[in-house]
């Protein structure tokens, strides 16, 4: 069978959980999850929970394993900590719960970030998996670099990903 095929069985409506890790923000100033929150309504999705987290790895990890517990949001997105400075630990937090990591989800993005800022895009670590039937995207924490994510790859995704993701 192949991709249109797969497709036309993706899921419509989706959960969708969004974490912010940050220190400095709260729910009142996040653009980039604010933004990601207005899109996944736009594209007909129902937002479970969004949430502002400091950058704890332990913090991290419990905030994720309670919402995809608690919630099971067919997807869950995270913005921030992402980066190379010792204080951002999303990446160190999340990946070991990973069932299955969706490792071109990464090379993908480093690819389209190369398009838009060059050289830069080697700083990235965004990457994704499957934590029991939710799938995780770790992504940076610029509002663009969310933007591009969720336009290019995630939400045209989204429902196929979470077909396969609950055998259906």
């Amino acid at each position: 069978m192949g991709h249109h095929e797969h497709k036309k069985n993706a899921l419509k409506k989706l959960n969708i959980g969004i974490i912010t890790i940050s220190t400095t923000r709260s729910l009142a100033d996040d653009k980039s999850g604010g933004w990601m929150v207005k899109q996944a309504k736009k594209e007909g999705h129902h937002v479970v929970v969004h949430r502002v987290v400091g950058d704890n790895k332990e913090i991290i990890a419990r905030t994720v394993w309670e919402i995809v517990a608690d919630k099971a949001p067919n997807i869950l997105l995270l913005t921030g900590g992402t980066g190379l400075n010792p204080t951002d630990v999303t990446i160190e937090a999340v990946r070991p719960m990973f069932a299955k990591e969706l490792t071109a989800f990464g090379s993908l993005f480093s690819y389209l970030s190369f398009e838009k800022i060059d050289s830069a895009a080697i700083l990235s670590r965004a990457t994704a998996g499957v934590i029991n039937q939710t799938t995780v995207f770790c992504l940076p924490g610029s509002l663009n670099a969310c933007k591009l994510a969720c336009r290019a790859l995630i939400f045209p995704e989204a429902g196929h990903i979470s077909a396969h993701v609950n055998n259906l």
